[in-house]
């Protein structure tokens, strides 16, 4: 059960770097800084914009607009960082 524990954390910090990836790569792209008609460029966005948007999506339905904000991010970051310290420190203790 531990290395179950171990696995869900691991995955939920993987994605934690993917959705600041993907913060950073939608930045680079709003301000031209990197070529959008580049293959690579496509793919990696392609990749975190998969990746990102069905958790992302959800929550930018339930915000208000805040213009030109976007902090769905944030709180997907902070859904995550709880879940993890939910399964370090209370489950986790429980299994051992």
């Amino acid at each position: 059960m531990l290395a179950l524990i171990q696995t869900l954390v691991l995955a939920l910090d993987l994605y934690w770097w993917i959705i600041i990836a993907s913060a950073i790569f939608s930045w680079l792209y709003a301000f031209n800084v990197v070529n959008s008609r580049n293959a690579v460029v496509g793919t990696i966005g392609n990749f975190l914009f998969r990746a990102t948007e069905p958790a992302l999506a959800p929550i930018r339905r339930i915000m208000p607009d805040l213009g030109g904000i976007d902090i769905s991010p944030i709180i997907v970051l902070l859904v995550i960082f709880f879940i993890r310290q939910f399964l370090l420190t209370t489950v986790a203790p429980l299994v051992l």
